[in-house]
């Protein structure tokens, strides 16, 4: 069996375990970025389903132990090394409540995947096709799923526009090299640099902020919600503070128009990727917001590799992560 044929096995085998069955709430858990992969998860459910999806943190998804969860309960959870403590432990902790379990990882010998009913692998690495990767195994999951429920050709044609992902992905960091190379050179200087968006993209603005800024560059950030900024956030805003702004496409793309009009009259330092710069040309235009994430993602590790080269500062480095006890 090869890898492709693996990983179809595995996403119908979790998607038929949940035919007929009468989920009445999907929680989606993990940690760090691979939390924030799964809030775009549930910005689709959200917009397709009207059954209640919830993204947690998973140790706080055990503490604040939702009443909801139960036996009429999918919990989806991801982790890239299957290692997380707190992730593998939300697994057993969603199943002994009864619930059906989800579990998506890189290592298919893991703590996570013994936790976990029903295990989907992911590959990794620069040369993998987009569509095996994390985001391609969990769109296909994920539409499979909203298919099940309630059958619709809207589904099937997403499920099939995964096929495109790679391609498109590929076409659209063409276009964002050069610019990518311009923001390492202008802020490789940088102690501190905020970042923000909406919809889709907002929990690309949160790995933005904690995993690749805070985490592997040591640059302080904060992510702010396009939607917020007007709501306190934007008082600290000035011509030298630099803004790295993900302008998504689809309903909320308005929340983001608005920040950037503001940052444009009071700040000489905006980075600006914006979504309808991607390829997507071979991905209907009804579903192109739920595929402008998986782009984003690589297009926002695009300008990170680039300023760690400037720095000279390897995306490797930790001083806690896997060194202390914590």
């Amino acid at each position: 069996m090869t890898k492709n044929e693996q990983h179809i096995e595995q996403i119908n085998n979790a998607i038929e375990s949940l035919k007929n069955k009468n989920i009445k709430q999907f929680y989606f858990v993990a940690c760090g970025g691979s939390m924030a992969t799964l809030e775009t998860l549930q910005y689709i459910f959200d917009i397709e389903t009207e059954i209640p999806a919830h993204s947690y943190n998973a140790k706080e998804f055990m503490c604040r132990n939702p009443k909801g969860l139960g036996k009429e309960s999918a919990v989806i959870l991801c982790s890239h090394s299957g290692k997380t403590p707190e992730t593998y432990e939300a697994a057993s902790f969603a199943r002994e409540k009864g619930a059906y379990t989800f579990a998506i990882s890189n290592n298919m010998n893991s703590p996570l995947f013994d936790a976990a009913e029903y295990n989907m692998h992911y590959d990794w690495g620069d040369d993998i096709d987009a569509s095996e990767g994390l985001m391609g195994i969990l769109l296909r999951f994920v539409f499979g799923i909203l298919n099940t429920i309630n059958p619709c050709e809207k589904y099937e044609r997403a499920i099939l526009a995964v096929n495109h992902l790679d391609k498109n992905i590929k076409s659209s960091i063409k276009k964002f090299i050069p610019k990518s190379l311009t923001f390492a050179n202008d802020y490789k200087r940088e102690v501190f640099i905020y970042t923000m968006a909406s919809g889709s993209c907002y929990s690309e603005a949160y790995a933005l902020t904690a995993c690749f800024l805070m985490e592997m560059q040591w640059i302080h950030s904060a992510s702010i919600h396009s939607g917020e900024f007007f709501h306190g956030p934007f008082e600290i805003t000035d011509y030298d503070i630099p803004f790295i702004l993900l302008k998504g496409i689809g309903a909320t793309r308005v929340m983001d128009e608005r920040a950037h009009d503001f940052l444009k009259k009071h700040t000489d330092k905006i980075v600006l990727i914006d979504a309808e710069e991607f390829d997507m040309k071979d991905i209907d235009e009804d579903i192109r917001p739920y595929f402008s994430q998986p782009i984003m993602a690589v297009v926002v590790k695009l300008y990170i590799d680039a300023i760690a080269e400037t720095r000279g500062h390897m995306m490797s480095v930790r001083r806690y992560m896997g060194k202390l006890d914590y």
